[in-house]
């Protein structure tokens, strides 16, 4: 099937594009508890450099399949700074993160993102923050003092509050990624740029992995190659194809609430098969940072469309 009758599909049969977001989004919740497992076998850079080293070849044989003709000489400093902001920071921070913190957990604190890219894009874009915008803010940021108010009150390790700041200022660096492709690279086709900024967010994990973890052992088996390549394959490459396929299909605040799925299937991923027991603090701060991230969000759709 051509991609042009895969969108004509897409488009008439919209339960096809929904289904497509809950296999997306379960695919990425259920990666967490991969992400977490794959420590056990190697360092959390040695990972990050294997994973997305396999999505990005994969999405650049996507790129060349489909015989697209991209600028990448003309913008390869551009996508080299949102490689470094959205794989390179981002999946360093969180994959380090992750020694301390549960699955779970990490991925509500790394989905707090649209709250940041609202502020940043406040800062940065110009955009003006409303009311309910910034009420959904201040809810979501309640949720975050939750889960960390929690943790100190429960007298949790220094490593586990350090570990759950590296993941929250990973979610900071996604926002601002967000707010640097929309000043500069927006207009490029997202597939293409995706692609490309993986490549070269990748190069930064490899080099940050040769300083590291030089000689750290890996242990090979059936359970550290399929960590690998499910990351790799289907939730980097495979998902955020699809992904940019939908992306042109619905809107982005519509994109936005439906991610918020993701934290949700890693909550319960990580419960179910790895033990992991969610606290109060848990539950109460994930509540928050999803109704807060709706409310903004929602409040920025109607926004948009009293302006149209």
């Amino acid at each position: 099937m051509t991609q042009n009758s895969l969108m004509k599909l897409l488009q008439n049969k919209k339960s096809i594009v929904w289904l497509l977001i809950l296999i997306i989004t379960l695919l990425w919740g259920y990666a967490w508890v991969l992400m977490k497992e794959a420590l056990a076998y190697m360092g959390p850079f040695t990972f990050s450099s294997f994973r997305f080293g396999t999505g990005a070849i994969v999405l650049l044989l996507i790129v060349w399949l489909s015989k697209k003709r991209f600028p990448l000489r003309q913008y390869w400093k551009q996508l080299l700074i949102l490689g470094l902001l959205q794989t390179s920071i981002v999946f360093l921070l969180v994959m380090y993160g992750l020694r301390f913190v549960d699955a779970g957990k990490s991925s509500v604190l790394l989905y707090s993102m649209p709250m940041w890219s609202s502020l940043l894009a406040a800062r940065y874009l110009g955009e003006k923050l409303k009311a309910a915008q910034y009420a959904g803010v201040l809810i979501g940021m309640l949720g975050l003092l939750a889960i960390l108010g929690w943790d100190i009150w429960e007298g949790h390790s220094l490593k586990v509050i350090f570990g759950e700041l590296l993941i929250v200022i990973a979610a900071i660096s996604w926002g601002l990624s967000n707010v640097y492709y929309r000043l500069r690279l927006q207009h490029l086709p997202q597939l293409e740029t995706n692609a490309y900024q993986m490549l070269f967010g990748t190069i930064g994990i490899i080099i940050a992995t040769c300083f590291t973890e030089w000689n750290v052992p890996i242990e090979w088996n059936i359970h550290s190659l399929y960590y690998i390549l499910f990351t790799g394959i289907f939730a980097s490459a495979l998902c955020f194809t699809v992904w940019f396929l939908i992306l042109s299909l619905i809107d982005m605040v519509t994109a936005t609430i439906s991610t918020l799925l993701v934290p949700i299937f890693g909550l319960f991923f990580s419960s179910l098969i790895i033990g992991e027991t969610m606290s109060a603090g848990v539950i109460t701060g994930s509540v928050l940072i999803i109704v807060g991230i709706v409310i903004a969000q929602l409040s920025n759709k109607e926004h948009d469309r009293l302006k149209s």
